[in-house]
């Protein structure tokens, strides 16, 4: 190529670039959406979002554009908030208006909107009434979810203990233990840990959840008008999510066939018998279809996030051995060896307390929330986001705001903390979220992290030979999810 035709080819590229900017200023302005990067035709604002880091990305262009600003997912506007005053603003004070649920077009093709989570309108607000019902007065005189957590735990410990005290990595232990809380909630019945069945069961969820995080995975998310139809490893998502249906499905059915209306024995148990119920209504949002897409919701949500955060904190507790050393004391001081701990001890704990939430702020788990979409058209911050609009509140920038926490960058549970001594609250904790969208198990997961990290530290010292960095222990965004980097550890008996 000559250096005339490459010239000619640069001034049409710069054309076309100012062409294109000047179009999308004008409608940008027409329409009022909060600013934002100049999008590509097709891809929006793909170029801007490195690859694998999406979350980091996001946060950068908030600092330059602001706390609430409009990025282009192919063709889609996505309206961005940032920090804990615009999202209280946008999820609390405008609740309402905010409380529909995005797209998510890695799983939407399967899901097509229905389940206790990826649901709108009045189908999301009888699931989620259902379900909260449900978890809270579950069995109806059964055994509690305490007591169901306690159970696996003991469970836990006595597989931590078979291991000798040999250095293990507790990825999969972990996520066997805070599975069968959901399996014995939502089934009736928890697995034995080498149960071929529940161990393919995880694999696929695991599977899942991974290629949803990756750059792969992003990038359908991004612009799945194209990367529907792109050969690639998040092509698999809709085959391990049908999968798990199948699974679900067979489920349901040895549930349909051992019914008794009288005594419910799981959720599953609990839905089948609403469906009947709700069958003399003209129409109603409990069906079968319902039924299996709110399990595999329910085990999306309280599987890999809960599993997770208690993976940080066994690292955070090997790092700093001094935290682990006063959880000790608090636990030997208020529970002692000779009984399981119980929710109840959580109100005379309070380090333990201000450590776990610590944990949760610290490992941030779910960074950009799950997304939200405006329900009707609304004024915020003087824009205009047009009715299903999707909305990324990220909560990371709420989570590790210095202006809400002294160190956020370090693990420090006086964030949690008086001067006494006394556990104090602060607004901005908002792991589960905030507003009519906040984690339906928001409950269930704040018990599990209670009675798993009480009935481990009980029982062990957690050691390990290797000794990590400040930056090793800072969570590594993989898109979707935050997870901690690989490593193994000891459980030394007490």
């Amino acid at each position: 190529m000559d250096l005339t035709t490459l010239g000619i080819s640069l001034l049409v590229l710069l054309i076309s670039y100012m062409l294109i900017r000047s179009t999308w200023d004008r409608m940008h302005r027409k329409q009022n959406l909060p600013p934002g990067p100049t999008p590509l035709p097709v891809i929006g604002n793909l170029m801007q979002i490195k690859r694998g880091e999406l979350v980091k990305s996001l946060m950068q262009m908030a600092e330059k554009y602001g706390s609430v600003y409009t990025l282009y997912f192919g063709s889609r506007p996505v309206v961005v908030l940032s920090g804990y005053q615009t999202i209280k603003e946008a999820l609390i004070d405008q609740a309402d208006n905010f409380s529909g649920r995005g797209q998510l077009p890695t799983v939407d093709r399967v899901f097509q909107g229905d389940g206790v989570v990826l649901s709108n309108g009045e189908r999301w607000k009888q699931l989620r009434r259902f379900t909260l019902m449900t978890l809270r007065n579950f069995g109806m005189g059964k055994r509690s979810i305490e007591e169901r957590i306690q159970e696996e735990a003991h469970f836990l410990v006595e597989e931590l203990r078979s291991q000798k005290q040999s250095p293990i990595n507790p990825t999969n232990i972990l996520v066997q233990a805070i599975a069968n809380v959901i399996c014995s909630v939502v089934f009736g019945n928890r697995f034995d840990y080498e149960d071929k069945s529940f161990l393919e069961l995880l694999n696929m969820f695991t599977e899942t959840f991974q290629k949803m995080s990756s750059a792969w995975g992003q990038m359908h998310d991004m612009i799945p008008e194209i990367m529907n139809h792109v050969p690639g490893p998040h092509q698999k998502v809709d085959k391990l999510l049908h999968n798990l249906l199948d699974f679900v499905t067979e489920r349901v059915k040895m549930n349909e066939e051992t019914l008794d209306p009288s005594s419910p024995r799981d959720y599953i148990d609990c839905f089948l018998i609403k469906m009947k119920q709700e069958s003399k209504n003209g129409v109603s949002f409990f069906d079968m279809k319902s039924l299996v897409l709110s399990v595999l919701n329910l085990f999306f949500a309280g599987t890999e996030t809960v599993s997770t955060t208690l993976r940080h904190g066994l690292l955070i507790l090997v790092k700093y051995p001094e935290i682990q050393a006063k959880l000790h004391a608090e636990i030997d001081r208020v529970i002692g060896q000779n009984r399981t701990p119980n929710i109840e001890d959580r109100g005379k704990m309070p380090y333990t307390d201000a450590v776990i939430h610590e944990i949760q702020r610290f490992s941030d788990v779910i960074p950009m929330n799950v997304p939200h979409s405006v329900i009707k058209d609304t004024t915020f911050r003087g824009f205009t986001i047009p009715k299903g609009t999707d909305v990324l509140p990220l909560l990371c920038s709420v989570l590790w705001d210095p202006e809400q926490f002294e160190t956020p960058n370090k693990f420090n549970p006086g964030h949690f903390l008086d001067a006494n001594g006394c556990f104090k609250k602060n607004d901005a904790f908002i792991p589960f979220s905030i507003g009519k969208r906040i984690c339906a198990g928001e409950g269930l997961a704040r018990m599990e992290l209670f009675l798993f990290l009480t009935n481990i530290l009980q029982n062990f010292s957690v050691t390990s030979q290797r000794k990590f960095t400040d930056t090793e222990m800072n969570p590594k965004m993989t898109g979707f999810a935050n997870v901690p980097v690989s490593y193994e550890v000891s459980f030394v008996p007490r």
